[in-house]
């Protein structure tokens, strides 16, 4: 097999850079910490892999022989889905293998956020608790609570199984088409209902938005979202962080009804020191940690490196993505 030059924008596991060293020409540089060392290598680049890193059509004229991206995430959001088609440039991702580990860490907020979990070991670990808490530290209880979900695919209804099935939450979930559960997730059968997103805001006691990031979600979570949802509710954000409006949601936690908020993204990452995100009393903010795990981040980059190889050797890739359906 001929070897190909290949870019790998963002560090992988030594196994995974050994697998694409053993057959073909490797460069490793990220645009970060070495953007001429970057722009060198991507001039001659027949393959791309990395996450993290913004990917426009100007960048893509420097590289006119380009045949693949390989992201090592499911979020697809930094590429520019049209004009990879348009150029035929295969664009892979890795969703599935982080399903599991991603509820997890939404799951988990959702916790931190009803139980004020990071508040109150803070109180703890700074000295602060001399006595046994009054109300005003008491949290809400999860078990039993109605929980609305905005987007349910794969890691939506992972997300559903461990309300509904772990916590006895009836699930409320908003998407533009309801999912064949029977086919899809039988053991949701009877605990997850499809719901026009005013009932779902009405009636929902935590909100968790697991959106992509789209022209269409883009800030859709806005002051009139927050005015819609149930008095005293708390949001979750595990999808992307531009689909919030964080003005109007600072707006809805000082001076609405909205109880508090867990977040995992935020529209500009890492957040900004002068956010009031950092540090508001009823927001449990997290560094975007969602497959944040040894086995699943190798697992992650495993699936792209795989991807790029099959697509260097002329093969159809485990994990594309539908650049078309854009």
């Amino acid at each position: 097999m001929t070897k190909k030059n290949v870019l790998v924008f963002r560090a992988l596991p030594e196994d995974q850079l050994a697998r694409l060293q053993a057959v073909h020409h490797v460069t490793v540089a990220d645009p970060r910490k070495a953007p001429e060392a970057f722009a060198a290598a991507f001039a001659t680049a027949n393959g791309l892999i990395g996450s993290s890193y913004n990917v426009d059509a100007a960048l893509l004229d420097a590289a006119p022989q380009l045949e693949v991206i390989s992201s090592v995430s499911v979020g697809v959001d930094n590429y520019p889905l049209a004009e990879l088609h348009k150029r035929h440039i295969v664009l892979c991702h890795t969703p599935d293998v982080l399903t599991e580990t991603v509820a997890d860490t939404v799951f988990a907020i959702l916790m931190a956020t009803q139980r004020r979990v990071v508040e109150l070991s803070t109180m703890v670990r700074e000295g602060r608790w001399t006595k046994n808490i009054g109300e005003e530290l008491f949290g809400t209880d999860v078990h039993g609570k109605t929980l609305g979900i905005l987007g349910f695919g794969r890691i939506g209804q992972a997300v559903a199984r461990r309300a509904a099935l772990g916590f006895g939450m009836p699930v409320l979930y908003h998407a533009r088409r309801p999912v064949d559960l029977a086919a899809q997730a039988p053991e949701l059968q009877g605990c997850a209902t499809h719901t026009p997103l005013d009932d779902l805001l009405a009636r929902a006691d935590i909100v968790l938005a697991m959106l992509p990031l789209t022209d269409a979600t883009r800030g859709m979570i806005d002051a009139a979202f927050f005015a819609r949802m149930k008095p005293g509710a708390s949001f979750i954000n595990g999808g992307r962080g531009a689909t919030v409006n964080e003005a109007a949601l600072l707006d809805a936690l000082d001076h609405g009804t909205l109880r508090a908020a867990g977040l995992d993204v935020f529209a500009k990452e890492p957040l900004p020191a002068d956010s009031p995100l950092r540090t508001h009393p009823r927001v449990t903010p997290l560094p975007h940690i969602g497959s944040a795990t040894h086995e699943t981040r190798h697992a992650m980059a495993e699936l792209a490196t795989t991807n790029l190889l099959q697509v260097l050797a002329g093969e159809k890739p485990t994990a594309p993505y539908d650049t078309a359906a854009a």
